[in-house]
């Protein structure tokens, strides 16, 4: 079947589909579908179909596009919709998650599997309300149990609607931790070596303050007679008390 015949039963697939599907999924639907005939559709001729209807939705003509998210192919309105769409689910769709549920999510996110007990360990407060409230927006879910801990506790995963919430298809597309530390790091300040007993820091005003060891060194060592006559006539100034004379 020719490339371009299979792009409208792809879109037709993905439209009617209430999940998304995956392109091995959308080749075994399509070889029912098109049981007749004796030469199967190829995985590697629905991956070039779908690359067609992702090029083809880029179009700013369309305000949706084809995308592979949380598991697999969907239709999805673009993002400068956003703020319209919005207005058919109300308050349910605009409502954000608290600060709280968020750290909560992430540490599920980067953790997962992940018990409650290890999710308040790291957080260090109570996580029941945040938890439920993430199980109830369907963005974690439980995906069984600790069978090698005390009490067999319940393990907490992201879902699918989670993945379709970020646009991702699995965990391995989160950010990496480092990436995101790189970003905020900031360069330590270098710090001078301190001064040992023997080395006093200069303060603020120490060129104005004489050296008392070397003054007192110098008081009680006699200076060598100078040849200058200019030291001759500061000298004698400085006995007289008067100015010099040129």
């Amino acid at each position: 079947m020719e490339i371009g015949n299979i792009i409208p039963h792809i879109e037709a697939l993905i439209f009617a589909s209430d999940k998304p599907l995956t392109s091995m999924e959308i080749t075994e639907l399509l070889n029912n579908a098109f049981g007749f005939m004796e030469e199967k559709l190829t995985l590697e001729q629905i991956q070039t179909s779908l690359d067609g209807i992702v090029e083809k939705y880029a179009s700013e003509f369309y305000p949706f596009e084809v995308r592979e998210s949380g598991g697999g192919w969907q239709f999805l309105t673009k993002k400068d919709y956003h703020k319209t769409v919005a207005q058919l689910n109300g308050e349910k769709f605009l409502k954000r998650l608290s600060s709280a549920a968020l750290e909560t999510l992430a540490i599920v996110a980067y953790k997962q599997p992940i018990t409650k007990g290890e999710i308040e360990s790291i957080r260090g407060v109570n996580s029941d309300y945040s938890i439920q409230r993430l199980l109830e927006k369907e963005l974690v879910v439980i995906s069984g149990r600790n069978e090698n801990m005390p009490g067999k506790p319940l393990v907490y995963a992201t879902s699918k609607t989670f993945m379709d919430y970020f646009g991702i298809n699995s965990s391995d597309d989160l950010p990496k931790l480092k990436e995101v530390f790189a970003e905020t790091l900031i360069e330590p300040t270098a710090v001078p070596p301190p001064f040992s007993d023997g080395d006093l820091a200069p303060g603020p005003n120490a060129a104005a303050r004489p050296n008392t060891a070397t003054g007192s060194a110098a008081a009680t060592e006699p200076s060598e007679p100078s040849d200058n006559p200019i030291d001759h006539a500061l000298s004698e100034d400085q006995e007289t008390g008067g100015d010099v004379q040129p």
